[in-house]
């Protein structure tokens, strides 16, 4: 099911941090600031293979989730709470029935050439900083879902006044990749 060649079991200090709270325990959000910090947000992320480390990565899940509306966010990514894993969270803005999804794995596999300046992005794990920043209109991607069933979609919207789920996406598709949103500020 979402089993891939660079799919790797999760290692031990990561099952520890998962496991050391329960469900409703929310992680703590790493800061940008920090240095030990900071070197986790900057790593490339690998693939989970939930298969093997199923009720972990559901355990996992239902921590984020508490993560994320104990910090009022619209997303969080793994790398944010010290798991370097190709998952995150996104608030599904474009389906108000559908507050929160989980995306594992993910890919985007087509974009526009031209960008647009998405304005007022933030971070949790950059308290207190605002910025604009360089977007794709629309995207097509690849994941899975926490049921691990195979997701492709268009996301599009990059309006605060409408939708922006397609921004908060490659926002935290950025996190996978250890870029933070003001390595990508408009000029």
């Amino acid at each position: 099911m979402l089993s891939c060649n660079t799919s790797q079991r999760l290692t031990n200090k990561e099952k520890e941090i998962i496991l050391l709270a329960s469900d409703e325990t929310p992680f703590d959000v790493l800061k940008i600031t920090t240095l030990s910090d900071s070197l986790t947000l900057r790593k490339k992320c690998t693939n989970i293979d939930f298969n093997k480390d199923t009720a972990i990565i559901t355990h996992l899940i239902k921590r984020m989730k508490s993560t994320l509306d104990v910090e009022s966010g619209v997303g969080l990514a793994a790398p944010q709470i010290g798991i370097s894993r190709n998952l995150f969270l996104i608030m599904r803005i474009d389906k108000p029935e559908k507050n929160v999804e989980v995306v594992i794995n993910p890919e985007i596999v087509s974009k526009p050439e031209q960008t647009v300046c998405f304005e007022r992005d933030g971070c949790l794990s950059i308290p207190n900083v605002i910025g604009n920043s360089v977007r794709y209109p629309w995207i097509e991607v690849a994941y899975f879902n926490e049921k691990g069933e195979k997701i492709t979609e268009k996301l599009s919207g990059h309006s605060r006044q409408t939708d922006f789920t397609g921004i908060i996406f490659q926002h935290e598709y950025d996190h996978l990749q250890g870029v933070m949103f003001t390595d990508k500020l408009c000029k």
